[in-house]
């Protein structure tokens, strides 16, 4: 039987899901999904709990800072999506990998967090599906990621965080730019 899975944003009323997903540990580290929020400096300065503090905060103020895939009532998945203008690794006058290839008002897919025993299942490619949807229904017309190329690199999956490159072509984006390896890749919406 095919898995029965539906995506929410993460508002304040699902909070408590999203750090039920987290854990203890913010998802990868203590991340909290604030490294692309952040600058490098400033998200070496931030601990652990200021991070969450941020991400709470995006969903306090209503920002719907990404997604949730759940199985029935359990999240099995988070995606991060968000206007390209959100980020400070995007917009900072450093950004060199991460910099804009253009003046496009373009929306972001930058982080997946799936717990280890749900990975492979087809959760991510899922959140990324849902993702395009929830940017088109936000009046969004182009999607970007910055995808891992397994042909290139072998990271270990957690390593994986933004996804592969395979997978999002599957999903409809083409590769555009590739700075240091990492490809640029684009999906522009009807």
């Amino acid at each position: 039987m095919p898995r029965q899975l539906r995506a929410e944003p993460v508002i304040a009323e699902r909070w408590q899901d999203l750090l039920g997903l987290f854990g203890p540990n913010g998802a990868y580290s203590n991340c909290w999904c604030t490294w692309w929020l952040l600058t490098g400096g400033d998200w070496e300065r931030a601990a652990p709990e200021d991070r969450r503090s941020l991400l709470e905060a995006l969903v306090a103020d209503g920002e719907e800072p990404g997604l949730l895939a759940f199985e029935g009532n359990t999240a099995v998945g988070w995606c991060a999506v968000g206007p390209r203008s959100r980020y400070a690794r995007f917009t900072s006058s450093r950004a060199r990998v991460y910099g804009a290839l253009d003046d496009a008002e373009s929306w972001v897919v930058n982080c997946f967090y799936i717990p280890r025993e749900q990975r492979g299942s087809g959760v991510a490619t899922f959140l990324l599906d849902a993702a395009v949807e929830f940017v088109a229904q936000r009046g969004g017309t182009l999607v970007e990621g910055y995808p891992i190329d397994q042909s290139v690199s072998q990271p270990g999956a957690a390593a994986l965080f933004t996804g592969t490159l395979a997978m999002f072509e599957a999903a409809g984006f083409e590769e555009v730019s590739r700075t240091n390896n990492r490809p640029l890749v684009r999906r522009w919406l009807d």
